[in-house]
């Protein structure tokens, strides 16, 4: 048991070196770094707050109304808002089915998106560059001297 332990230990999230093909252009860069705009601007946690959720286009058409209006990209965003169809963007990270993971706990603790998802305000284009295996989750866990119980992110079987 202990050598399955020590293994899903050494098991990373595999890096991207490149970030993916989204459907409409965005800079964090842009809107995150220059702009400081907040990442609850687009990443809202409705509900709960357990889940990030991603902006539909009409909170990004509230600027992009009158800024770069004659940009493509910015014309395909306003029909998708005028449609109200979502924008189906490539996901870059995704914690697994069966693992308990709040947004909420972790913001509310003090952590940041950057712990996790490292420097975005930086990136025109965001890749996987945080390790969100269970030993990048259990390292910084125990960085931060809080529970590394197996139940506080898996549920008991």
């Amino acid at each position: 048991m202990f050598e399955v332990m020590l293994a899903l230990l050494l098991v990373q999230t595999p890096k991207q070196v490149s970030a993916p093909e989204q459907p409409i252009p965005f800079s964090h860069k842009a809107h995150a770094g220059a702009l400081k705009l907040k990442c609850k601007m687009c990443h809202p946690n409705a509900g709960s707050g357990e889940t990030m959720q991603i902006a539909k286009a009409s909170t990004c058409m509230q600027c992009h109304s009158a800024i770069k209006t004659d940009s493509p990209a910015i014309q395909k965003l306003a029909a998708f808002a005028k449609s109200d169809r979502e924008i189906r963007w490539t996901r870059v990270y995704e914690i697994p089915s069966y693992v308990s993971f709040s947004h909420k706990t972790h913001l509310d603790s003090g952590n940041t998106c950057e712990d996790c998802h490292g420097p975005v305000v930086e990136r025109d284009r965001v890749f996987r560059e945080g390790d969100i295996s269970m030993g990048g989750c259990m390292n910084c866990h125990q960085l931060k001297k809080v529970g590394i119980d197996c139940t506080s992110c898996h549920e008991q079987r």
